[in-house]
């Protein structure tokens, strides 16, 4: 009997150290994801038959664009235009530039003279005075056409940033939900689709705190099979709904076959 008092204790501190909890988890998606509309626009097609499957780039959804386009076009002519303008003031204000240099050369060289009139001198500074204003002239409009096509080609930018935001093109995505219809019309913040990135795969458990100690350099247990994988992330504040534990995630790779799979997990 004393025998059996005297071992009972042994028995117990090595049962805690050996056995550890079963968890049970979903295989889910790594992340899940909500497209939203960051244009406001006419939705002209959806690939309903896209829906739970995964897509490599692959269109799931069209916006219109044609005003769009047929801006970014005008966009395009209006810079032509403008390059053209701005090419023949160029030439004319190098033209003004020397008729400048040689009045003010004339204006001081008649300047000096003794023998030329107060008329002669007066008439060769305003010719010079009214040289410099075309040149100056001039060079401000080409600036003004500088800040012009500038301006437009910042605006087609935005265009075609605009335009590719009409086509909702998914790459290595599941596509889980379809939140639109053709006819639709979609404003900034309109919820799309629901993606998830299933390129590999999370499960996630509620661990307790004595769980937790150490719990990065413990062993994954899946389905009673050691495995490689470790503790991924912990959350340092306990969850709402199970209010004393703690959420845990194991990143795995992708299921061959389907997600949602209920797998047994033990941490050792």
């Amino acid at each position: 009997m004393k025998i059996l008092l005297l071992l009972a204790p042994l028995f117990v501190s090595v049962s805690v150290s050996v056995f550890a909890k079963v968890h049970y988890a979903k295989v889910e998606p790594y992340e899940s994801i909500i497209l939203k509309s960051s244009v406001s626009a006419l939705v002209l097609d959806v690939d309903l038959d896209a829906e739970g499957e995964m897509l490599d780039d692959k269109q799931i959804i069209t916006l219109d664009a044609g005003l769009d386009t047929l801006n970014v076009k005008s966009s395009h002519q209006s810079i032509l235009l403008l390059e053209k303008m701005l090419s023949i003031n160029t030439e004319i204000a190098t033209s003004l530039n020397d008729t400048v240099k040689r009045q003010e050369g004339y204006y001081h060289r008649i300047n000096k003279l003794s023998t030329a009139s107060k008329t002669q001198k007066d008439n060769a500074y305003s010719s010079f005075t009214s040289a410099k204003t075309q040149y100056l002239s001039t060079r401000e409009k080409i600036i003004s056409l500088e800040n012009q096509i500038l301006d437009l080609k910042y605006k087609v930018v935005q265009l075609e940033d605009s335009i590719a935001k009409k086509s909702i093109i998914l790459k290595d995505k599941y596509l889980y939900k379809l939140m639109v219809r053709k006819g639709d019309f979609v404003n900034p913040g309109t919820a799309l689709a629901e993606v998830k990135d299933a390129s590999r795969a999370k499960l996630v458990l509620f661990l307790d705190a004595q769980e937790l100690e150490d719990v990065k350099e413990k062993i994954v247990y899946l389905d009673g099979n050691k495995t490689d994988y470790k503790i991924y992330k912990v959350w340092k504040v306990a969850d709402e709904k199970f209010i004393s534990s703690y959420r845990t995630e194991i990143v795995i790779p992708a299921p061959k076959d389907m997600f949602s799979k209920l797998v047994k997990v033990e941490i050792k």
